[in-house]
Protein backbone atom coordinates (compact mmCIF):
# COMPACT_ATOMS: atom_id res chain seq x y z
CA UNK A 1 0.00 0.00 0.00
CA UNK A 2 1.00 3.62 0.14
CA UNK A 3 4.02 4.91 2.02
CA UNK A 4 3.21 7.25 4.89
CA UNK A 5 5.42 9.84 6.51
CA UNK A 6 7.24 9.09 9.67
CA UNK A 7 7.61 11.89 12.20
CA UNK A 8 11.36 12.17 11.66
CA UNK A 9 10.96 12.74 7.92
CA UNK A 10 8.26 15.38 8.48
CA UNK A 11 10.48 17.17 11.01
CA UNK A 12 13.43 17.05 8.61
CA UNK A 13 11.43 18.50 5.70
CA UNK A 14 9.79 21.21 7.83
CA UNK A 15 13.14 22.20 9.30
CA UNK A 16 14.69 22.41 5.83
CA UNK A 17 11.89 24.32 4.08
CA UNK A 18 10.05 26.08 6.92
CA UNK A 19 10.95 28.76 9.37
CA UNK A 20 11.09 26.32 12.28
CA UNK A 21 10.22 22.71 13.06
CA UNK A 22 6.50 23.36 13.60
CA UNK A 23 5.87 25.42 10.47
CA UNK A 24 3.89 22.82 8.50
CA UNK A 25 1.35 25.34 7.16
CA UNK A 26 3.89 27.16 5.02
CA UNK A 27 3.36 26.73 1.27
CA UNK A 28 6.98 25.73 0.74
CA UNK A 29 6.72 23.00 3.39
CA UNK A 30 3.45 21.70 1.99
CA UNK A 31 4.87 21.53 -1.53
CA UNK A 32 8.00 19.78 -0.25
CA UNK A 33 5.93 17.23 1.69
CA UNK A 34 3.73 16.58 -1.33
CA UNK A 35 6.81 16.19 -3.52
CA UNK A 36 8.26 13.62 -1.13
CA UNK A 37 4.97 11.72 -1.02
CA UNK A 38 4.65 11.85 -4.84
CA UNK A 39 8.14 10.42 -5.24
CA UNK A 40 7.31 7.57 -2.82
CA UNK A 41 4.07 6.76 -4.59
CA UNK A 42 5.77 6.87 -7.98
CA UNK A 43 8.30 4.33 -6.78
CA UNK A 44 5.44 2.16 -5.49
CA UNK A 45 3.64 2.36 -8.83
CA UNK A 46 6.77 1.34 -10.73
CA UNK A 47 6.64 -1.92 -8.80
CA UNK A 48 2.85 -2.40 -8.76
CA UNK A 49 1.50 -1.11 -12.10
CA UNK A 50 -2.10 -2.25 -11.52
CA UNK A 51 -2.65 -0.44 -8.23
CA UNK A 52 -5.28 1.98 -9.50
CA UNK A 53 -6.30 3.34 -6.10
CA UNK A 54 -2.75 4.53 -5.47
CA UNK A 55 -2.57 5.95 -8.99
CA UNK A 56 -5.71 7.99 -8.32
CA UNK A 57 -4.27 9.24 -5.02
CA UNK A 58 -1.06 10.17 -6.82
CA UNK A 59 -2.94 12.20 -9.42
CA UNK A 60 -4.86 13.96 -6.66
CA UNK A 61 -1.60 14.90 -4.94
CA UNK A 62 -0.08 16.13 -8.19
CA UNK A 63 -3.11 18.37 -8.73
CA UNK A 64 -2.92 19.68 -5.18
CA UNK A 65 0.79 20.44 -5.57
CA UNK A 66 0.07 22.19 -8.87
CA UNK A 67 -2.51 24.44 -7.23
CA UNK A 68 -0.10 25.27 -4.37
CA UNK A 69 2.61 26.13 -6.89
CA UNK A 70 0.32 28.33 -8.98
CA UNK A 71 -0.72 30.20 -5.81
CA UNK A 72 2.91 30.62 -4.81
CA UNK A 73 3.85 31.85 -8.28
CA UNK A 74 1.19 34.57 -8.03
CA UNK A 75 2.23 35.47 -4.49
CA UNK A 76 6.02 35.69 -4.95
CA UNK A 77 7.60 34.68 -8.26
CA UNK A 78 11.19 34.81 -7.01
CA UNK A 79 10.58 32.49 -4.06
CA UNK A 80 8.56 30.25 -6.38
CA UNK A 81 11.49 29.93 -8.80
CA UNK A 82 13.88 29.24 -5.93
CA UNK A 83 11.56 26.53 -4.59
CA UNK A 84 11.26 24.90 -8.01
CA UNK A 85 15.04 24.89 -8.33
CA UNK A 86 15.54 23.56 -4.81
CA UNK A 87 13.05 20.69 -5.23
CA UNK A 88 14.23 19.84 -8.71
CA UNK A 89 10.82 20.31 -10.32
CA UNK A 90 10.73 21.35 -13.90
CA UNK A 91 8.33 24.07 -14.79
Amino acid sequence: MAVYYNKEKIAEITKQYGKDGNDTGNVEVQVALLTYRIECLSAHLRKFQKDHATRRALLTMVGQRKSFLSYYAKKDIFKYRALIEKLGLRK
